[in-house]
């Protein structure tokens, strides 16, 4: 909906519509600029405070992924005021002021309207060297790509809404989904990334198109090696399935090369639409390594590189079927 928006046009603007990057970028000064972002919806765990925990850690996932630092967010709110008790609006508000604390920032207030579906999110606001923006544009042939969070949070909240997932998965992935990436932002950063994105609602094959329609590029990934949250594919083939990743699954197609032995499942899941996933990360391979060990040291996760980019071809993305 958003490539339905009018472009504009101003020397400050840094960042705007052009590449769908995380969040626009506007400039205040020669050395500092600020960097802005909002994101709004419906409940997708059932406790409360997890879940405005997890609408804030995806706020400010894009300012991350931007390279900035969070300073201020207002809350956002949908309410059916006759149906919900205000108290579990304050379970969420409270929620998602306790990440907002933890990323070291303030909720400087808010807005909410009357709505029949319950809605939560915020607009976060950071600040960046304008020379120290992070975005999706940049990858380059022969740079790696490391993923630093599993997939499937579409799957397992999905089963969530029909009272079908384990305690195990509903624990990693909400346990993930509130994981801010502010650390894997700075490794990156500190590792000389050439480009950074989120991988949110378009999910990990629609975050990549968009960097390597920026960058010029395309890109190889390996199925084997995107990790999945725990019982995911058994939920997959039980049929728990957002409507949001099948879309995406649809609109990416024409853009992918699959491997003929890739099995359904493997397509779902990278396609599968994510709330506060991990960073996708083009690097060197001279510093992946070092990155990936950072990643693992900080997050206490295995990080792997999930991919490479190679100049540009017709289909964009590659997708292998295992390791070789």
């Amino acid at each position: 909906m958003l490539r339905q928006m009018p472009q504009m046009v101003n020397p400050d603007l840094l960042v705007g519509m052009q590449t769908m990057d995380d969040a626009a970028v506007y400039r205040i000064r020669d050395d500092l600029a600020v960097v802005l972002s909002a994101d709004i919806f419906t409940p997708i765990v059932d406790d409360a405070f997890s879940f405005g925990e997890i609408a804030a850690a995806n706020a400010l996932s894009d300012l991350y992924a931007m390279g900035a630092t969070p300073l201020l967010a207002l809350n956002l709110a949908g309410w059916p005021r006759n149906k919900l008790p205000f108290e579990l609006l304050g379970d969420i508000q409270r929620g998602a002021a306790n990440k907002v604390a933890e990323a070291r920032a303030v909720i400087g207030g808010g807005h909410s309207i009357d709505d029949p579906e319950p809605k939560f999110g915020l607009v976060v606001l950071g600040t960046a060297h304008p020379d120290a923006i992070t975005q999706n544009i940049g990858a380059r042939p022969d740079d790696l790509l490391v993923l630093t969070k599993p997939l499937g949070t579409g799957i397992v909240t999905t089963a969530i809404k029909h009272d079908e997932a384990g305690p195990d998965a509903v624990t990693a992935a909400i346990d993930s989904m509130r994981e801010l990436n502010e650390k894997p932002a700075l490794l990156a950063r500190q590792h000389g990334a050439h480009a950074v994105t989120d991988v949110t609602g378009y999910g990990l094959l629609g975050h990549l198109k968009e960097m390597l329609e920026a960058s010029g590029v395309s890109a190889d990934i390996n199925a084997a090696r995107c990790q999945a949250l725990p019982d995911v594919w058994p939920l997959i083939k039980k049929g728990h399935i957002p409507g949001g990743t099948m879309r995406n699954l649809h609109a990416i197609n024409d853009d992918v090369s699959w491997h003929p032995k890739l099995e359904e499942a493997h397509k779902i899941l990278l396609a599968d639409a994510q709330t506060s996933g991990g960073l996708l990360i083009a690097i060197p391979p001279e510093d992946q390594n070092a990155l990936s060990q950072a990643l693992a040291r900080d997050t206490g996760r295995e990080i792997t590189t999930i991919g490479r980019i190679k100049a540009l071809t017709t289909p964009l993305i590659t997708v292998l079927a295992d390791e070789n």
